[in-house]
C-alpha cells in the first residue's frame, strides 16, 4: 500500500494527514501554537513552533496508522501565505515571523509603490503593494530593525522554513511565492527588477519550483526524529489557498471554491493571467503547472466567529466539553434560531483590516443595527452573515473579471456548518456543494506529492481519482430576497464608517 503525507502549517496549528492514493484519510494529527500580538494590528508567530508541531504530528500520524515508513511515497507542504521568516548565514531564525494578517506596514507599501511604480508593480507581481504581503514586511525590518536586516541571508515563507528543517534545502514554489511580491507572476520566477529597486539581494531568495516538483528529501536526522524514511521526497507543495483548491478539485474553469478558515477566500482557476487593475483581488500562480488563479480574501472570516467564541462563548465551550462536541456546533445551532437578516443586525468582519475589496488596513469590525430586541442567536448569525457578505464582495469581482461560475464548492472549518453553507447559497444565488474530503490543503499537497512521486500522471488526473461531490444545498428563495435587500446596506457601511476608522487609527498611532 502506498501512502502520501499532507502537512498543513496553518495559523492556529499544524495538521498532518496521511492518505492512501485514492484520497482516503488514514490518520491525522493536529498541534496548535500561539499567535503573538505585541501591538494592535500586529501579528507574529515563532517558526520553531511550526517545526515542533510538524515533527510531532508526523510522529503521531505514523504511530496511529501503523504504516511502514517505506510506504510513504512523498510529502507535500501547505502553509499560511505571506509570512516572513528571516534566516542568518547559519540558517538560524533572526526574529519571530511577521505573518499574513499583520497590518503594520502601510508606510512600507507606499515606499514599494513609489520605488517600483504602481502600474509596473501590478504588471510584474499582478498585485498592488499590500500590508499582508511579505515584501512590505521585509522592508519594515529594513526600516525599523536594520541590525536584523544586515544579518539576513535568506527570506522564507512559513511552509518553506519547515521544508528547510525537513530537507536542509532553501526552496519555495510558485503558488506561495506569488504572495511575497518578489515573484514575476506571469513568468513564474523571481523578479530581479523588483528586488533591485527594493534593495533586497537576489540570493536571499530560495530556489523556486512548480508545486508538484520534488524540492528536497528528508534528512537522516529528521528521519530519526520523526520516524520517516531518510530520502522520502518532499515536493514544492503550495500556499494554503492553492493547496486547498487542489484538494477541492478547483483545477478547471468554472468551478469556484469558497473557503472559510481564519481568513475567507473565494478562489477561481484560470489558464491565463487575469489581473484586476484596481487591485481588489489577487492573481497568483496556481499549483497546477502553467495556470493561475484569482482570489478574493476577507481577513477576518473564521477569525470573527473564533473571537466571538473565545470572548463571549464560555457557556458554549463548557457545554460542548461536557457533551464531547465542538463549540461551533452549538453556536451554529443557536444561529439557526435567528431569521435571515437577523432582524436588521449587520456585522462588518474587518477585525484585521481588509483586503477585498477595500485594501484598507485601518478599517474596523462593527455591529450595526443592534437593539435591545436582539439576542445571542442574532449576534452569532450576524457574524456568519457578515463574513458571507464579504465573500459575496469577492465573488462579484471575480465575475466582473470574466471568470465563469458554474459551481461553488464550500470548504474550510466554516464549510462544515450546514447553516453557513446555506447562507452562502442564499447570498451567492448558486447551489453550494461539498466534496468527499474535508481535508482541503492537506489533501491538495498530498495529491501534489503523489504527482511528484509518480503515483499520478498529472494534478487534474489525481483530482479525478480522489475527489467527488457528496452534498448540495440550493438557495432558499425567501432568504435570497432578504439578503438582496440588506447587502447594499452592508456595502454602504464601509464607506460611511471609513473616516471614523481612519481617525481611530490616527489616535492609536497606527496611521
Amino acid at each position: 500500500m502506498a501512502y502520501l503525507l499532507g502537512v498543513d502549517i496553518g495559523t492556529s496549528g499544524t495538521k498532518t494527514v496521511m492518505f492512501d492514493t485514492q484520497g482516503h484519510t488514514v490518520a491525522s494529527a493536529t498541534v496548535e501554537y500561539p499567535l503573538y500580538q505585541p501591538q494592535m494590528g500586529w501579528a507574529e508567530q515563532d517558526p520553531e513552533d511550526w517545526w515542533q508541531a510538524t515533527a510531532e504530528t508526523i510522529r503521531q500520524v505514523i504511530a496511529k496508522s501503523g504504516a511502514n515508513p517505506e510506504d510513504i511515497k512523498g510529502i507535500g507542504l501547505s502553509g499560511q501565505m505571506h509570512g516572513m521568516v528571516l534566516l542568518d548565514g547559519d540558517g538560524k531564525v533572526l526574529r519571530r515571523s511577521i505573518i499574513w494578517c499583520d497590518q503594520r506596514t502601510q508606510a512600507e507599501c507606499d515606499e514599494i509603490t513609489e520605488r517600483v511604480g504602481r502600474e509596473r508593480l501590478i504588471e510584474i507581481t499582478a498585485n498592488p503593494a499590500l500590508t499582508g504581503f511579505t515584501a512590505s514586511k521585509v522592508m519594515w525590518v529594513k526600516n525599523h530593525q536594520p541590525e536584523i536586516f544586515e544579518k539576513t541571508r535568506k527570506v522564507l515563507l512559513p511552509k518553506d522554513y519547515v521544508r528547510y528543517r525537513l530537507t536542509g534545502e532553501y526552496a519555495s514554489e510558485v503558488s506561495d511565492a506569488s504572495g511575497m511580491q518578489f515573484l514575476d507572476v506571469p513568468k513564474r520566477t523571481w523578479s530581479r527588477e523588483v528586488l533591485e529597486k527594493l534593495g533586497i539581494p537576489y540570493d536571499w531568495m530560495p530556489a523556486v519550483y512548480e508545486s508538484q516538483e520534488v524540492s528536497g528529501k528528508v534528512t537522516r536526522a529528521v528521519a530519526e526524529l520523526t520516524g520517516l524514511k531518510e530520502g522520502t521526497p518532499v515536493v514544492g507543495g503550495g500556499g494554503d489557498q492553492a493547496s486547498g483548491a487542489v484538494g477541492n478539485g478547483i483545477v478547471k474553469s468554472g468551478i469556484i471554491s469558497s473557503t472559510i478558515g481564519t481568513s475567507g477566500v473565494v478562489f477561481a482557476y484560470t489558464d491565463k493571467v487575469s489581473i484586476d487593475p484596481k487591485g481588489r483581488v489577487h492573481t497568483f500562480c496556481h499549483a497546477v503547472p502553467g495556470t493561475w488563479h484569482i482570489m478574493g480574501v476577507t481577513q477576518g472570516a473564521g477569525l470573527s466567529l473564533q473571537w466571538l467564541r473565545n470572548e463571549f462563548g464560555g457557556e458554549e465551550k463548557d457545554l460542548a466539553k461536557f457533551m464531547g462536541i465542538d463549540p461551533y456546533v452549538l453556536m451554529s445551532a443557536e444561529a439557526e434560531q435567528a431569521p435571515a437578516g437577523c432582524n436588521g443586525l449587520i456585522y462588518l468582519p474587518y477585525m484585521m483590516g481588509e483586503r477585498t475589496p477595500h485594501l484598507d488596513p485601518y478599517c474596523k469590525a462593527a455591529f450595526f443595527g443592534l437593539s435591545a430586541a436582539h439576542g445571542r442567536s442574532d449576534m452569532i448569525r450576524a457574524v456568519m452573515e457578515g463574513v458571507s457578505y464579504s465573500l459575496l464582495d469577492c465573488l462579484n469581482i471575480i465575475r466582473e473579471l470574466g471568470a465563469p461560475v458554474s459551481e461553488v464548492r464550500a470548504s474550510g472549518g466554516g464549510g462544515r456548518s450546514k447553516l453557513w453553507r446555506q447562507i452562502q447559497a442564499d447570498m451567492f444565488g448558486h447551489d453550494i456543494y461539498t466534496i468527499n474530503s474535508s481535508e482541503g490543503p492537506a489533501l491538495g499537497v498530498a495529491i501534489l506529492a503523489g504527482v511528484g512521486a509518480g503515483e499520478y500522471d498529472s494534478v487534474p488526473q489525481a483530482c479525478e481519482a480522489c475527489i467527488s461531490r457528496v452534498d448540495q444545498l440550493e438557495p432558499i428563495k425567501e432568504n435570497v430576497e432578504t439578503y438582496a435587500k440588506f447587502y447594499p446596506i452592508y456595502q454602504e457601511l464601509y464607506t460611511a464608517l471609513k473616516p471614523s476608522c481612519d481617525k481611530v487609527a490616527q489616535i492609536l498611532g497606527q496611521k
